[in-house]
């Protein structure tokens, strides 16, 4: 489980295993006559057909059964502006990332650090990863995981409209904050024995009638929602959920799934505000439980999501804000490495034609997690507090602990996360996850050591206090 650090030891850890500086902007108790403004933007990102989806593991896209987005919020308060933005994608790592938020901040007048860049994590969408394309084109690989051509457009179009809408920001005079239980939706993926053990792996497919029975477990059963206003008027609308998005994919149907179309119904509710919504820390979480495999089961979950998002709106509370209500903490980690992965390895592998191209696809995704590690690479963790809330941005599939341990960090104040951010390190689990098994902590899934938990739990500690 995750464990909460003792308070004498926090400096420490943060200097031995966090390794870069905290970056502060927050303005909190200050006074400032700049006022607060916001703007909205969204951007199309559905693939063509015939584009790889899932990281190339799935069937191409054959049918675009509904749009993929990309949505986002620009704040405008002290410092340059913050950006937050969230595709329907399964996934951007790595110099894909660094490429996006790098775009986004030129696009919009900011600098790198405070733009986060997250993504709903839909398996029937892309995934992109310029330093994985930079190995496959070396090993006669190339586009076997995306079109590099479409990832660079979608990013550009996004970027384009994040710089026309800062030039329309509107003034905001109050924050909205709210959450409501979301009823049968989400179950862990992880069903455990009383000891501890892995009783089973349910996916979002649910399994056998077993698997289906078992209990919800650990899971985060809310949605988060924080809303922006000028007055009356609702400007945004952003939610937060922790569950894999997942009804059923891997056909060729591009969707934007169970999270986007409760988005959906919510933006036909509530017309006047933009819809934005991140996935929470969901790798653990998917829903099978609920899942019967039938043509009904994505908009009957999406639903129950969308009722969840609707009791949050209806009953949010509001406050008045300022930009001197605004703040922004930036933090670079390195994750630690999964030891299992050894160069000469993980090149045999690529190298063997006679290897599936899933599998080279993979290894390749490792090896180009690895070279960044020995380059030094840092992932930005941020979190945004605004008035009574705080946000956290974090990486990959990370698991619910981590979200329920950000709870109980800062007992206080409103805590939402968004999790699937920077994609390289894959699934993110606790310590005790990696010696218990599952699919989660196989070295094919997720790309850190166990020694991740305390990385992270350090970083959040920083990031909240």
């Amino acid at each position: 489980m995750v464990k909460v650090l003792p308070m004498q030891r926090r400096d420490f850890l943060a200097s031995v295993l966090v390794g870069g500086p905290l970056s502060v902007a927050y303005a909190g108790a200050a006074q400032t006559s700049k006022p607060l403004q916001l703007a909205t933007f969204q951007a199309d990102v559905t693939p063509p057909l015939g584009s790889l989806l899932c990281h190339g593991y799935g069937t191409p896209a054959k049918k675009i059964l509904d749009p993929l987005t990309a949505r986002g919020i620009i704040l405008l308060a002290e410092g340059p502006p913050i950006v937050l933005c969230a595709f329907d994608w399964i996934g951007i790592s790595n110099a894909s990332h660094d490429a996006a938020r790098d775009a986004l901040a030129e696009a919009v007048g900011t600098v790198q650090d405070r733009v986060s860049v997250h993504y709903v994590h839909q398996h029937n969408a892309p995934g992109i990863d310029a330093s994985t394309e930079e190995i496959l084109v070396a090993h006669g690989l190339s586009g076997k995981m995306f079109d590099p051509i479409v990832g660079r457009k979608a990013i550009e179009r996004v970027a384009k409209a994040a710089g026309e809408a800062v030039k329309g920001a509107q003034p905001v005079t109050h924050l909205g904050y709210g959450l409501s239980k979301v009823e049968k939706v989400a179950s862990t993926r992880r069903v455990l024995t009383p000891d501890g053990k892995l009783r089973f792996w349910r996916g979002s497919g649910g399994g056998t009638a077993e698997m289906k029975a078992a209990p919800e477990g650990l899971i985060d059963p809310y949605v988060r929602l924080l809303s922006f206003w000028d007055g009356q008027q609702p400007l945004v609308s952003i939610t937060y959920y922790a569950c894999h998005p997942c009804a059923s994919y891997g056909s060729g149907g591009v969707s934007s799934e169970i999270m986007g179309h409760a988005r959906a119904l919510r933006e036909a509710a509530v017309t006047e505000a933009a819809h934005v919504h991140f996935n929470g820390a969901g790798g653990d979480i998917a829903v099978g439980k609920y899942n019967d495999n039938t043509p009904a089961t994505r908009p009957r979950l999406s639903k129950r999501l969308a009722a969840g998002m609707k009791t949050a709106w209806e009953t949010q509370k509001k406050v008045p804000i300022t930009a001197a209500d605004v703040g922004w903490r930036s933090l670079p980690v390195r994750l630690p490495v999964s030891k299992s992965y050894n160069e000469a390895k993980l090149l045999k592998i690529i190298d063997n034609t006679k290897t599936s191209t899933r599998q080279r696809v993979l290894t390749v995704r490792k090896l180009a997690w690895l070279y960044l590690d020995r380059a030094g690479r840092r992932i930005d963790l941020s979190c945004l507090q605004i008035g009574p809330a705080q946000v956290l941005h974090m990486p990959g599939e990370l698991f619910v602990e981590y979200q329920l341990a950000a709870q109980k960090l800062s007992p206080h104040r409103f805590v939402c996360m968004a999790a699937y951010g920077e994609y390289g390190p894959g699934y993110i689990g606790t310590e005790i996850a990696y010696g218990q098994g599952g699919y989660e902590t196989r070295d094919n899934s997720s790309f850190t050591s166990p020694k991740v938990e305390k990385v992270l739990m350090t970083a959040m500690k920083q990031l909240l206090k």
